[in-house]
């Protein structure tokens, strides 16, 4: 297979933002991303290679790390900077486009907090005007945290993550990445199918029921709850968790099982054998507690500001800068860090569809039946999918195979020490699984 290199990276970009995408998906999945100017094709292969070649440097022996944006500093107010904007700061003269100044400047842009600012000057030359800083927000709302922030403009963004390896991107929205000489778009993002929220439905319905219930106490003076919101929320745990082992980079197995099943995977069964697990009481349900507690406030907060005619949902909440709002989703963040953590132990974390934590280090049944065939999703919904042997995989990923043969109505979430990302499930008749964000901004 040929290797690509700048020049080939800048054409592949190139196409895309002037809509003719190679991956196949991006222009239906990103119709809304446009971005406000196109750069020139030569412009962009000058961008791009004066990047890889200062991936390929170190600065005190430091690896060379940075994200850059394509913008002039008249496009940000002067007077504005994080959390809710951006500082950027302007150098008294530019400074030369190249690896060599890119290189020296590493240091000084913190990776999750600044951006290098690059324009064209009026005939056209690349300068480095100066800094820009966003602040740290943006990650803890990619890894699925509830802060409000300020996104990126729709302008070309550069992640240079190591060594020959650059994102491209819209903003915050990734179009491919180039890494070990091969170019990669991003991977389907399974919380957008069907399949995986209609998984949970019954445990949402238990959420607003005992929501309703609170309402019910309180005297209906809470502003009405957007149904989605639990689903949302649900799914932003369940990236928080993700983000967390992927930054870790020792990997790990998360597995979801139905809440009825407890029984059997408390005392001695065929699945799994546990190293540690927990007493039933209310600390391991605490998601499911802090869960109805961020409903019944956001329901409370609004109500009191008035709010009766609307449903409020995750753009209320993720918006409101209410301090007790504000504390229980710190201590969500933390039961994420809590799980995450857990998976830093050989062997899989057991959780059911309630997020009910039943112990860990857990060990899949070597005696259960081999997976020596599995089907890789091509669709959101596993309609279209290929056939796979496995011999290609780790234990890790043959043990979640087999498990998901033998017990079809769970699912498991294997994450590689490299950061790659698979649900898996029984679909259709057949062990399927789907990479998730196996490209993106969560790679970094």
């Amino acid at each position: 297979m040929p290797h690509f290199y700048p020049r080939d990276f800048a054409t592949f970009i190139h196409d895309h933002l002037e809509g003719r995408p190679i991956c196949p998906d991006w222009q239906e999945r990103y119709a809304d991303t446009r971005p406000e100017s196109i750069p020139g094709l030569t412009q962009l292969e000058h961008l791009i290679s004066t990047c890889y070649q200062a991936s390929l440097m170190r600065e005190e022996e430091r690896p060379v790390r940075f994200r850059l944006i394509l913008r002039d500093p008249a496009s940000f107010p002067p007077d504005q900077g994080p959390p809710d904007g951006f500082h950027r700061i302007v150098f008294a003269s530019p400074r030369p486009f190249d690896e060599n100044e890119l290189r020296r400047l590493s240091p000084t842009v913190d990776f999750y907090r600044s951006l290098i600012g690059v324009a064209p000057d009026p005939d056209g030359t690349l300068r480095i005007w100066g800094l820009v800083q966003s602040g740290p927000r943006w990650v803890q709302t990619v890894h699925g945290g509830g802060k409000s922030f300020n996104p990126l403009p729709s302008v070309p963004v550069l992640y240079v993550t190591g060594p020959g390896r650059i994102s491209a991107c819209i903003g915050l929205t990734i179009i491919a990445t180039l890494k070990g000489g091969e170019i990669a778009c991003p991977s389907l993002d399974v919380f957008d199918s069907p399949w995986l929220p209609e998984s949970f439905n019954n445990e949402r319905a238990e959420l607003l029921a005992l929501h309703e219930a609170a309402r019910r106490r309180e005297g209906n003076e809470w502003a009405p709850l957007d149904p989605h919101f639990v689903r949302t929320i649900g799914q932003h745990v369940v990236r928080r968790i993700v983000g967390i082992i992927r930054n870790s980079h020792h990997g790990g197995t998360i597995l979801f099982v139905p809440p009825e099943r407890v029984a059997d995977f408390m005392a001695d069964n065929r699945y799994v054998n546990f190293s540690y697990t927990f007493v039933e009481e209310e600390p391991r349900q605490r998601f499911r507690t802090i869960l109805v507690d961020i409903m019944n406030a956001l329901c409370t907060v609004f109500g009191r500001a008035g709010v009766r005619d609307r449903e409020v949902g995750w753009n209320d909440y993720v918006a409101s800068d209410d301090p007790r709002l504000s504390l229980l989703d710190e201590k969500l963040f933390e039961l994420a860090h809590l799980v995450a953590s857990l998976t830093a132990v050989d062997g899989a974390v057991v959780m059911t569809r309630r997020f009910e934590i039943l112990g860990f280090g857990a060990e899949i049944s070597g005696k259960l039946e081999k997976v020596r065939c599995v089907r890789r999703a091509l669709d959101l919904e596993g309609t279209r999918t290929e056939p796979e042997h496995t011999e290609g995989v780790g234990t890790r990923h043959r043990s979640a195979y087999r498990l998901c043969n033998e017990l079809r109505d769970a699912i498991a979430i294997v994450v590689s020490q490299d950061g790659r990302v698979r649900f898996v499930k029984w679909r259709e008749g057949y062990v399927t699984y789907w990479d998730q964000v196996a490209t993106s901004i969560l790679d970094f």
